[in-house]
């Protein structure tokens, strides 16, 4: 019995030990991607379908597009909150709150860091649409290359698809925001390729 109860408390205590020396877990927090020595860094990526912070940039220099998307830090989108969807579905609505000076169009390529241009390899953008109740505002714009393809040109036709899901009762006004502002790409590759809808709203 003594036996017992020695292996019993030197077992014990062994388990105190360990549980003092073990070794620490970080866990990432949301946005953050992990990098060499621990240290973190904001990310440039939101994933799809999850509804970005409207309006609010984490950075506003050294913004990089990749793959056809823009840097979500820069350029997260930013909507018209108080845009309904019967505004919106009416012809000439885009037209009507279109605002982008070429001074803010200056803006938007300067912190893409694009000092030169030819003409028609971009187009200031709006990355959620005005045809999709976007806003003017720059967190909502960004330097859309044409090539390589799918460009600017082809985000257009996922910017007519969305607008007439939606004002076909198709889609909700958010679900089309988001999707667009999240991953435009995503949409256009699943969309069908006839479509093109009926209203045309270039970023210039």
């Amino acid at each position: 019995m003594r036996k017992y109860l020695s292996g019993l408390v030197v077992c014990i205590a062994l388990l105190v030990i360990f549980s003092a020396c073990s070794s620490n877990i970080t866990v990432e927090p949301p946005g953050t991607t992990a990098t060499t020595g621990g240290a973190t860094a904001t990310s440039a990526t939101a994933p799809s379908g999850q509804e970005p912070n409207w309006g609010v940039q984490t950075k506003t220099t050294g913004c990089k597009a990749q793959s056809g998307l823009q840097d979500f830090a820069c350029t997260p989108g930013d909507i018209i909150k108080s845009a309904t969807k019967s505004q919106i579905c009416t012809p000439g609505y885009a037209g009507s709150v279109r605002n982008v000076p070429q001074s803010l169009k200056n803006k938007v390529y300067a912190s893409y860091s694009i000092k030169t241009r030819k003409p028609g390899q971009y187009e200031v953008d709006h990355l959620v649409s005005l045809q999709l109740g976007g806003s003017n505002n720059i967190a909502n714009l960004w330097p859309e290359i044409d090539a390589p393809k799918p460009g600017f040109h082809e985000k257009d036709r996922v910017e007519n698809y969305l607008h007439d899901q939606l004002c076909k009762g198709k889609m909700t006004l958010k679900q089309v925001q988001i999707a667009i502002a999240t991953n435009w790409l995503a949409v256009y590759k699943s969309m069908p390729k006839s479509s093109s809808g009926s209203e045309n709203d270039d970023g210039e």
